[in-house]
């Protein structure tokens, strides 16, 4: 049994949203390149597609997303016709596809939009590809600025799931990190939306935010489960103010310790359970008829950058600034400022700023990871075998997770005749990262590892 699980739970670890992770990206990857790769798409590739509007009203404290803060609707209708035109340039890359099994609309805030560049945008994304007939189609949203015509316009263009930023119902914690709604206004949000006919929605909340205590917490979840959401993501809050700046404004003194913030996300964890909602992952909950909680017990859960997943998707491609698309040959990166993007994309390129062309090894340790990630366990003798590898090609993680096996968060069963199988434990999903993180050998290698890239594993 584990002694003491703060070392482990402390650990900087990627999320991984990928493998191998953004921070391996490099400018190898062109526009040239990407537009080989769309051109290779064929019918059998079924797609999902991403839109990311920087833009926020303004900036909350614990932020880490790609954003900006406006009041003015200038930026965001001539955000809102490039993205226009990036669509249609992307379009142009393409030969025959497969259908659309899932949008999202990611931020930022993307509902700030205007109600026609919305209708326009997925007007256009219908006439150039082919939506499935059980689409999913979801945006993130910000619970202050939704109204019932915004909810009516949600459902006009076809949104059938929405997330609500909530974070945390205390007064207090909500003033720290510069976010002011109380119950009452994510109440009426989730109530618009439902009578809008958007039924399905999920809620994000956070732990170790400043100012949070046991009760707070357990406040914060009660009050959550009281406007009943088909999923909660529950994640930690990432400190980075070196690499966002507006971070600063956080007091650091009022963050909770370590011990106390593993303490305050088990404390929410089991109050999640206790609902009867369904662990999915290291951070997500769904009630046990939502679709990612069949998608669990079934194995078809995936994880892409949105974090867990039902999208089926086999070819991810993102529209926006920093976008990140995931085809079978790679990854690409649009630039990640509005004037280069917008640049790109007006001189009739494809806005890429970097990228990455997949190996066997990564698409062998891809697989691994996701595994590990959504099913806490892995059969890695098939795996090896499709990627054309052995048992000893992963010998670098096998002594990697020596410390979690000998703690009992995974067990491996290392067989006869080069067979292998690893399994997170009970105990040890919590700190999944960490044996994911032990097939990443991009992390193994790099100079860039630690507290300066990634966040704790819990």
């Amino acid at each position: 049994m584990m002694k003491d699980p703060l070392p482990h739970a402390m650990r900087n670890v990627p999320r991984y949203t990928s493998y191998p992770t953004a921070p391996h990206f490099h400018s190898g990857v062109t526009g040239e390149t990407y537009a080989d790769w769309l051109a290779k798409l064929t019918p059998d590739d079924s797609l999902s597609l991403y839109l990311h509007v920087p833009y926020c009203r303004e900036l909350c404290h614990y932020c880490g997303c790609q954003t900006k803060a406006t009041l003015r609707e200038a930026p965001l209708k001539a955000y809102a016709a490039t993205l226009l035109q990036e669509i249609v340039l992307v379009g142009e890359h393409l030969n025959e596809t497969g259908p659309v099994r899932h949008i999202h609309w990611g931020g930022g805030t993307p509902s700030l939009l205007p109600k026609e560049s919305l209708i326009e945008l997925t007007g256009l994304m219908r006439v150039l590809f082919d939506f499935a007939p059980d689409i999913e189609h979801a945006i993130e949203l910000d619970p202050r600025l939704v109204t019932s015509g915004l909810a009516e316009t949600l459902a006009t263009i076809g949104v059938n799931r929405a997330s609500l930023g909530v974070q945390d119902f205390d007064p207090g914690v909500q003033k720290a990190i510069g976010r002011i709604q109380p119950l009452e206004v994510v109440a009426r949000a989730a109530a618009d939306l439902r009578a809008a006919g958007i039924s399905e929605l999920n809620f994000d909340l956070m732990y170790g935010l400043p100012g949070q205590t046991p009760e707070t917490v357990l406040d914060s979840v009660e009050k959550t489960l009281s406007l009943l959401p088909g999923r909660i993501a529950l994640f930690g809050y990432a400190h980075v103010p070196w690499m966002r700046k507006h971070q600063r404004l956080i007091d650091e003194a009022a963050l909770p310790g370590a011990a106390e913030r593993l303490a305050l996300a088990e404390l929410a964890r089991g109050e999640l359970q206790k609902a009867g909602y369904i662990a999915i992952g290291l951070d997500h909950f769904a009630r046990p008829d939502d679709s990612m909680a069949v998608a669990l017990a079934d194995g078809s859960l995936k994880r892409n950058f949105q974090g867990y997943t039902t999208d089926q998707g086999e070819q991810l491609i993102g529209f926006g600034v920093s976008s990140i698309g995931r085809l079978s040959a790679g990854y690409v990166q649009n630039r990640t400022d509005v004037g280069n993007w917008r640049r790109s994309v007006e001189a009739g390129q494809l806005p890429v700023a970097k990228g990455l062309a997949l190996t066997a090894d990564d698409r062998m340790r891809g697989r691994i990871i996701e595994e590990l990630m959504t099913n806490y366990a892995c059969d890695l003798t098939p795996v090896c075998r499709e990627y054309g590898h052995t048992m000893q090609d992963l010998a670098d993680a096998f002594r990697a997770l020596e410390d979690l096996a000998a703690d009992g968060l995974v067990r491996l069963d290392r067989r006869a005749n080069d067979n292998a199988k690893i399994e997170v434990t009970e105990a040890g999903r919590p700190y999944v990262r960490l044996a994911a993180a032990a097939f990443d050998a991009y992390l193994a290698n790099s100079q860039e590892t630690g507290k300066a890239r990634h966040s704790p594993a819990v």
